[in-house]
């Protein structure tokens, strides 16, 4: 039997999550769904791809020739819909956590007053490209870097970084914090896609983490009292939730925005959106909207 395009698909999440569990979590399904369709794969194909233990997976010898032709293949697909989609005058914009933040909604009144004819379309996608190599979007808002040399980026901006804490925690009660006020805490990290590692700190005074997976999950923590979270404005902008309060952390370095896209294929519309959404992480757009400046 042929192998389907979900089934390297799945592959392709639990290689890159590391876990049959996130990989779930990061195709909004279930482990037991995981684990049957990367079964049915190895069937299909007579070999076993993968080294299963209760904590861990690793690709066997075969496994990593098939995830090298896998990777190849998903990202033909989404070629071909980056194709059509570029026929449609669409332009889909991924991004994990929070698109642009408070530019969100500039950038899409004043690309719909100055490009009538392309429709903007963010879209959410909890993976390390936000959609890329998924046929998901044409470019991706991404706040770290992605080893991936067949894509491009332009650098967009810059971001403050924000704490989360609950809104009883006596930390919400100042206007501003620093990192030491969150040593001794538990903080919630998203290692596939979000912005905070250890680095933050000295070695000495890094806190203990908890892992989550995406935003939701990483809110729904903070808001229980059970984390406390570090992340850009952009998210203290986008995702609003009740028990939850955000305050800026005054010596943490920012954060750079970058829009990334493939070498290979970038889409028609890159250079004016790139010139748009660097103006208004600058100040705002002019009222012209999109410049004419090349990516950089």
């Amino acid at each position: 039997m042929d192998p389907e395009l979900r089934q390297l698909r799945t592959l392709l999440a639990v290689v890159d999550s590391g876990t049959f569990t996130a990989a779930a979590a990061e195709l909004h399904t279930t482990q037991a769904s995981v684990s049957r369709t990367v079964a049915a794969l190895e069937r299909g194909l007579g070999a076993r791809l993968l080294h299963r233990t209760t904590r861990t997976t690793a690709l066997t010898p075969v496994g990593v020739r098939v995830v090298a032709h896998a990777r190849r293949v998903v990202e033909e697909v989404a070629a071909l819909r980056r194709a059509a989609q570029e026929a449609s005058g669409e332009l889909r914009v991924g991004y994990p956590w929070a698109a642009l933040g408070r530019h969100t909604t500039v950038v899409q009144r004043a690309w719909a007053a100055t490009h009538p004819g392309s429709a903007l379309v963010f879209v959410q996608s909890n993976t390390p490209t936000a959609g890329l190599t998924e046929g998901a979007a044409d470019v991706a808002v991404l706040r770290r870097p992605v080893p991936e040399p067949r894509l491009r980026t332009a650098l967009l901006g810059t971001e403050r970084r924000s704490a989360a804490v609950a809104a009883d925690d006596p930390l919400a009660g100042r206007r501003s914090l620093r990192l030491a006020d969150l040593t001794g805490r538990t903080v919630a990290v998203d290692g596939l896609t979000g912005t905070t590692t250890g680095q933050l700190w000295a070695d000495s005074a890094a806190p203990a983490t908890r892992t989550v997976r995406g935003v939701d999950e990483w809110l729904t923590v903070i808001a229980a009292g059970e984390a406390v979270g570090i992340t850009t404005e952009a998210t203290a902008a986008q995702h609003r939730r009740p028990g939850v309060v955000y305050r800026p952390v005054r010596d943490a370095a920012p954060v750079e925005v970058h829009l990334a896209w493939w070498a290979a294929s970038p889409p028609p519309a890159l250079e004016p959106f790139v010139a748009l959404v660097r103006e208004t992480y600058a100040g705002g757009p002019s009222p012209t909207g999109a410049g004419s400046r090349a990516p950089g």
